[in-house]
Formats: structure tokens, C-alpha cells, sequence
């Protein structure tokens, strides 16, 4: 029951390949045409319209505030962290100090 059963060995054997023979003429098929380029749905408004650098500024002034916004917060979390832990070294360093003076008048 407890006796490992190997599998049985492999018989695997490699499958030969024959090459294709070379075709003797060769025969330079005719280039096909080239599509007309289809027009796009925003293609003739983006080229048409004068607002669109506005609009392109604006969705770039955008994205820079919102990361801005994103690293900013990043930054102020890290200063409120910095803080907090400064704050808790200082406690704890004058608590060690009382308990060694307490110790130490004993």
C-alpha cells in the first residue's frame, strides 16, 4: 500500500521530418492594393476643431494637478509619521530616564 509505483519508462520515439522540395519557378505575385485609409470617428474633429489644444491643455493641466495632488498627500503622510514617531522617542526616552532615576534612589 505504501510501496511507490513508478511509472514505466518512455517510448517515445523521435518522429522524422522530411523536407518540402524546393519549387523549381519561382512566380513574384502581383502586389495587392493598398486600402484607402478609412476616416476615424474623432479624425475630422480633432483636425476641425479650434477648441482642441484648449481642450488637449486642459486635460494635461488636469492629470498634473491630480498627481501633484497624489504626491503631495504621499509627502504630508510621511511628515505626519516622522512626527508622531519623534514624538513618541522623546516620551519614551524621559520615561526610561524616570524609571532609572527611581531605580537608582532605591
Amino acid at each position: 500500500m505504501f510501496k511507490p509505483k513508478y511509472p514505466s519508462p518512455d517510448t517515445y520515439t523521435p518522429a522524422t521530418i522530411h523536407p518540402a522540395p524546393a519549387p523549381t519557378e519561382y512566380v513574384v505575385p502581383a502586389p495587392a492594393p493598398v486600402p484607402a485609409k478609412a476616416p476615424t470617428a474623432l479624425g475630422g474633429l480633432v483636425r476641425n476643431s479650434p477648441g482642441t489644444a484648449l481642450a488637449l491643455a486642459a486635460g494635461g493641466v488636469a492629470g498634473v494637478l491630480a498627481l501633484a495632488s497624489v504626491a503631495v498627500s504621499l509627502l504630508l503622510a510621511v511628515a505626519v509619521t516622522a512626527v508622531a514617531l519623534s514624538l513618541s522617542a522623546v516620551v519614551l526616552l524621559f520615561l526610561v530616564r524616570a524609571l532609572r532615576q527611581e531605580f537608582k534612589s532605591r
